[in-house]
């Protein structure tokens, strides 16, 4: 058990390390949060926005610039924890690799990665929740710290899976900028007239949209919709599992053919040397 726990502490802080050098990244959280969030809020006018909320049912009319507040939220917390965790992870690919290679337990490597992305999500969610409530005081503001923490372990376990499978940085970036941009901006109602349609069901943030919603302007409980973003985070674990496992993989034959030994006396072989080519019999060659 002791063994255990020293090399899962030891590979938490490798990640830990490895987040902590990534400066930009808490440029993005000190600056990027505040500001989206309140431009947000401040861009758009307060117009109420009569809407349909599915994880309750009821039919609400929230001002445009608050539901916009908590979408932009969403977005700034799927972007930076997915932006993170894809930096780490495909900065430290040949590093897990050498580690995996040298006999460290992958399965340690993985807790390492998911202890540290849950304490990135925490903290990004409730940074994000407290900047929201300076604005304005959503209904359930716990709810809403949920729901942003489970939004952060989802894209963050997508930035797993591209850190482990694509090759060039600005691949990664471009795949989970879209992805949050779609995602989110589909299911907002102010942005697309599509936002009640079924097909939002399938969305990566659909469970997370749906329960901050309901944080912000309705008092009733949703854990159903906190357990289904729970289940898409699973999902893109596995996925990144799948993907960490096959980077780190040795690429060396499993049975390496080996130089058949040489003589008793240990002296290895060496290629007997040809033979000159006999000089051909010229046409005045005496005849015995």
């Amino acid at each position: 058990m002791r063994f255990h726990l020293s090399r899962f502490a030891l590979a938490t802080g490798f990640a830990l390390t490895e987040h902590g050098r990534n400066r930009f990244a808490m440029v993005l959280v000190i600056l990027f949060v505040p500001l989206w969030t309140t431009l947000a809020y401040l861009a758009m006018p307060d117009t109420p926005a009569h809407m349909r909320l599915h994880a309750t049912g009821e039919t609400l009319a929230p001002h445009g610039n608050e539901l916009t507040e908590i979408s932009g939220a969403l977005n700034a917390v799927t972007l930076i924890t997915g932006f993170m965790m894809f930096a780490a992870t495909f900065s430290g690919n040949r590093f897990d690799r050498r580690l995996a290679m040298a006999g460290y337990p992958r399965a340690h490597l993985l807790l390492a990665k998911v202890t540290a992305l849950a304490l990135i999500s925490a903290a990004v969610a409730a940074y994000a929740t407290t900047v929201t409530c300076l604005a304005w005081t959503p209904r359930q503001p716990l709810l809403l710290a949920a729901a942003l923490f489970t939004a952060g372990l989802t894209y963050g376990a997508i930035g797993v899976g591209f850190g482990s499978v694509l090759r060039r940085e600005v691949e990664g970036m471009f795949a989970i900028v879209m992805t949050s941009i779609i995602d989110l901006a589909l299911q907002n109602p102010i942005t697309s007239s599509g936002a009640d349609t079924p097909l939002m069901r399938y969305l990566p943030s659909y469970g997370a949209m749906q329960a901050s919603t309901t944080a912000g302007f309705s008092t009733t409980p949703v854990p159903r919709y906190l357990a289904i973003e729970f289940a898409w985070f699973t999902g893109a674990a596995l996925i990144a599992l799948l993907g960490f496992c096959g980077s780190t993989r040795s690429t060396l034959p499993a049975n390496p053919h080996l130089p058949e030994p040489g003589s008793e006396s240990g002296a290895a072989h060496l290629p007997t040397p040809r033979r000159a080519a006999a000089p051909a019999a010229t046409a005045d060659t005496e005849t015995p």
